[in-house]
């Protein structure tokens, strides 16, 4: 279940966050990829994994480097591949925030919300409290209290 904290002060000391999602992911998730890859690089970059550092551009079929994947798609795979860190949600779209709501675990820090209408559940930190929400209002109310 994805954990998110809404204040940076609420982000334990032993967790690592990290800001920086491309550069990141340019210097330490890149060289993890594997198949799981696939299906968020096709869904949010609607291009293919060829190999872990090559992808198929979905504009003329260009062959790049993975360090061309937008932001939201690097963000996500961070998540994924680094459940033990904290990234930051800011530059993620509407699809990647949809599949970020879905994994089975990560964690991610926004101080403003960002959620898709449909979701299971997610785990929210703020103020030394740990709650688990699974409504979209409620979640919306939380992500709003000061």
């Amino acid at each position: 279940m994805l954990k998110i904290y809404k204040n940076k002060s609420n982000i334990p000391a032993d967790k690592e966050y990290v800001e920086l999602n491309d550069l990141f992911f340019n210097m330490n998730t890149s060289s993890l990829l594997d198949d799981r890859a696939k299906d968020i690089i096709r869904n949010i970059d609607a291009s293919e994994m060829i190999s872990r550092y090559k992808i198929r551009s979905r504009f003329n079929g260009d062959v790049l480097n993975t360090d061309k994947l937008s932001t939201s798609c690097k963000t996500v795979l961070n998540v994924m591949y680094c459940p033990d860190k904290v990234f930051c949600l800011k530059g993620c779209g509407e699809e990647a925030v949809e599949i970020l709501f879905a994994l089975e675990k990560g964690a991610v820090y926004s101080d403003y919300a960002m959620i898709p209408f449909d979701f299971d559940k997610v785990e929210v930190c703020s103020d030394g409290k740990i709650e688990v929400i699974d409504d979209y209002e409620e979640l919306k109310a939380w992500w709003q209290e000061s």
